[in-house]
């Protein structure tokens, strides 16, 4: 529904389509003009994997992008050719640096995707502020106050108050210190390196004026076949991932979870028993539904 209020507001044009703008033998650079931010993901994450097929490593950005949506989807692209993927992306700020008064850089998230052989690739997708944004505003509009730790107001100081998000508060960094460090490097790999703009000079999609979105990204993918063959490495990755399950348990513990197993268990159970979508969900479906002018019967079991 957000991706549709950009196109009518102006922030996104619906006609435009992704450019790029100059490569070299490992690397890429791609403008999208400002156009749909998942198609021009897709192509860079795309073109990394053909060029690190040649080079081994390669790495791709985009500029002059909005929200791509989910990270670990484009690092996942890397695995159906048995390569490592990574992807970042650099968001307006809305999280505050250890000591700042208020927000120094994006939420900025990252992921990777590592391919296996029996096992599922293994896959993280995080944001490096404490918490997602989305997760702020879903407690807001259920009328609940935050977790301690997760939120600072206009003048530095903690808060459990979601309405101060975003115009006032930010996010705190994950794990203090390193997290902010490691949103730093986002920040580098997409809006400088890239060519974008970066940290206060990112506009929202969300908030503030109507103007074209201007976020970056980066991909990046490793051919394993450069170092060993695949199947030896997948092999390795089973072993790993065998290894790290059958550790000792904690007391009270029956299982210790790998980055995304749950994702691939509730994933299993999606397909084959439907998804089950909460209230909040549905209700914003049926929202979109109105705007679009059609049907929302989808959501009562109707076709």
């Amino acid at each position: 529904r957000g991706l549709l209020k950009n196109f009518r507001d102006g922030r996104m044009d619906v006609n435009a389509r992704a450019e790029l703008t100059a490569e070299g033998p490992g690397w890429a650079r791609f403008d999208a003009h400002h156009s749909m931010p998942m198609p021009s993901s897709v192509r860079a994450m795309e073109t990394a994997v053909a060029k690190a097929e040649v080079t081994g490593i390669a790495i791709a950005t985009v500029t002059n992008s909005g929200h791509y949506g989910a990270a670990g989807y484009y690092a996942w692209l890397a695995t159906r050719r048995d390569m490592i993927g990574l992807s970042f992306t650099n968001v307006d700020p809305g999280v505050a640096a250890p000591g700042s008064r208020g927000p120094v850089l994006g939420t900025n998230p990252l992921a990777y995707a590592v391919p296996a052989g029996k096992e599922h690739p293994v896959i993280l997708d995080i944001a490096t502020s404490v918490v997602a944004a989305s997760k702020i505003y879903a407690l807001r509009d259920l009328g609940r106050r935050l977790p301690e730790g997760w939120l600072v107001d206009g003048e530095g100081l903690a808060t459990t108050d979601p309405s101060q998000y975003p115009l006032a508060g930010a996010l705190m960094p994950m794990a203090g210190h390193k997290g902010y460090g490691i949103g730093f490097l986002v920040e580098v790999l997409t809006g400088v390196l890239g060519g974008g703009p970066f940290g206060n000079l990112v506009r929202s999609w969300v908030v503030g004026p109507a103007l074209p979105v201007n976020q970056s990204h980066c991909f990046i993918a490793i051919n394993v076949e450069a170092f060993e063959p695949a199947a030896e490495f997948k092999q390795r990755m089973d072993a790993l991932i065998r290894q790290i399950k059958d550790a000792p348990k904690a007391k009270g513990s029956d299982r210790i979870w790998l980055p995304g197993e749950k994702e691939w268990e509730y994933r299993a159970e999606s397909l084959a028993q439907g998804i089950d979508l909460p209230a909040d969900v549905r209700a914003s479906l049926r929202g979109l539904a109105e705007d679009l002018s059609t049907s929302a019967a989808f959501l009562d079991g109707k076709t």
